[in-house]
């Protein structure tokens, strides 16, 4: 199996998953959140010394007066369908992807 598909009009096609979210690069506008079905990642808090504090539940989340941003970060890889529409909406380009066909051909670690 190389990862690789056909879209409906035959088309080849080969999905690139999401790998990493750069944290100092993601300015955590939630856009990627947005419109991601899948929930592969999720919104987190940092502090002054970039340490992530867990994951913002809703506006009101301060973490205890500690919280001096937020950042995007990848939770859940394997959701990942590799359409793209996280980084389409990226203002910052700051998602790291793996086309399929190279993802599969890594050794297992």
């Amino acid at each position: 199996m190389n990862g690789s598909g056909f879209t409906r009009d035959g088309c080849s096609w080969i999905p690139e998953y999401l790998n990493f979210v750069d944290p100092g690069t993601c300015i955590g506008c939630g856009r990627c959140f947005k419109v991601c079905s899948r929930e592969v990642m999720h919104l987190y808090g940092i502090n002054d010394a970039d340490q992530i504090l867990g994951v913002c539940r809703g506006a009101e989340e301060d973490f205890d007066g500690e919280l001096t941003r937020v950042i995007m970060a990848v939770d859940y890889p394997g959701r990942c369908i590799g359409c793209g529409a996280c980084a389409r909406v990226c203002p910052k380009n700051c998602q790291v992807h793996v086309r399929a066909d190279l993802l599969l051909s890594e050794p297992d670690k």
